[in-house]
């Protein structure tokens, strides 16, 4: 049963925390709009799209932020705490310091849950309207797909292949389809160029060639153009590099389970994603301990060096996090030990300034 004390400090911990999502999200919004306000008014964007734009924003911001927001607010009323001798006059009451961390863990539970949820149903909802306002208004130049050298898997039988993409245009260059019945090839597909064509709802393909292969005989047929269908979206060539961040977890799982049958290049992204819906809201626990280790004491400064010292390793653990998802963007590198090596490094700091406050 809490006593006085843990509902006090359980109180002070989630309204210091709620205070830094109000004051620093604004900001943040007041910042981006600054940045942005010529291209809005350049690309005529509706009122009405720049508030859900935003509404987005505070989702997409709040979540990529949140271990820096938990950390300041921990620090900031645990510091207070300790400059007002609470802290001391907690501790020489008997109380241990596990015990004094306890009410501190709950709260770090409260917030973990929250931030799962979010980060499960909600967050992925606001990234796709996030991602969608950008390329639309914002960043219309940039490709955010792979669009070079395309190979995927659409079925159990079929393998597609294109040199280029063209998103805009929804157009792929050198696009080959290779039919197995078994381990054997029984037909080959090769066009110049692939196309959509919205109004028909069809694929166009221009000069191609089809190779038959029926037991030891081959047969080759040549049409300049040829309209049909095929077992796959356009779109699917080569999917956004952001999709997995717009999936709630159950279209997740099944995206991702369809990526790694077709032998998506961006395997290894989706899986960073999923693994951080789950790293993200563990690492509040962590951070927590870690605040709590170093601002449960005096220092010469007063509040100020707790603060700058909270907000250095905060930026540190998203430096970290970015580092090891750029590592997973440009290389084999393992999605696993990106979304957990910061946690585990973290964890280690964990363990030895709480080691060191207990002293």
């Amino acid at each position: 049963m809490l006593k006085k004390i843990d509902r006090y400090i359980i109180q002070r911990y989630l309204i210091t925390f709620s205070v830094m999502l109000l004051l620093f999200i604004p900001i943040g919004i007041m910042v981006d709009v600054a940045e942005k306000i010529d291209k809005f008014k350049e690309n005529e964007v509706p009122f009405e799209e720049i508030v859900a734009y935003y509404l987005d924003f505070m989702w997409y911001f709040g979540n990529m932020l949140f271990p820096i927001f938990l950390f300041l607010a921990v620090i900031w009323f645990t510091s207070k705490l300790a400059n007002n001798t609470e802290v001391i006059a907690i501790l020489s009451s008997g109380i241990s310091f596990n015990r004094f961390l306890r009410p501190y863990l709950i709260a770090a539970s409260l917030i973990a849950g929250f931030s799962f949820l979010a980060g499960m149903f909600v967050v992925p909802t606001a990234s796709e309207g996030f991602n969608a306002f950008t390329y639309k208004y914002l960043n219309k130049k940039v490709v955010d797909r792979q669009t070079s050298n395309l190979f995927k898997q659409i079925n159990e039988k079929e393998y597609v292949f294109v040199s280029s993409y063209n998103p805009s245009r929804l157009r792929g260059s050198d696009f080959t389809l290779e039919h197995f019945e078994g381990d054997s090839l029984t037909f080959k597909i090769m066009a110049q160029s692939i196309r959509w064509v919205e109004k028909d709802s069809v694929f166009r393909l221009i000069n191609v060639k089809k190779r038959i292969i029926e037991g030891d005989k081959e047969r080759m047929e040549s049409v300049n153009s040829k309209d049909t269908l095929f077992d796959f979206q356009i779109q699917d060539l080569a999917p956004l590099n952001y999709k997995a961040e717009t999936l709630t977890m159950g279209p997740l799982n099944a995206f991702i389970e369809d990526e790694k049958r077709s032998g998506s290049v961006l395997i290894n992204q989706h899986l960073l994603v999923r693994h951080k819906r789950y790293s993200l809201p563990i690492s509040a626990f962590i951070l927590t301990i870690i605040a709590v280790a170093v601002s449960s004491f005096k220092r010469r400064g007063g509040m100020g060096v707790n603060l700058a010292f909270g907000i250095a390793l905060g930026f540190i653990f998203i430096f970290f996090d970015k580092i090891f998802g750029v590592l997973v963007a440009k290389s084999n590198f393992s999605p696993a030990v990106a979304a957990w090596s910061p946690l585990l490094i973290f964890g280690l700091l964990a363990a030895a300034l709480l080691s060191y406050a207990k002293r």
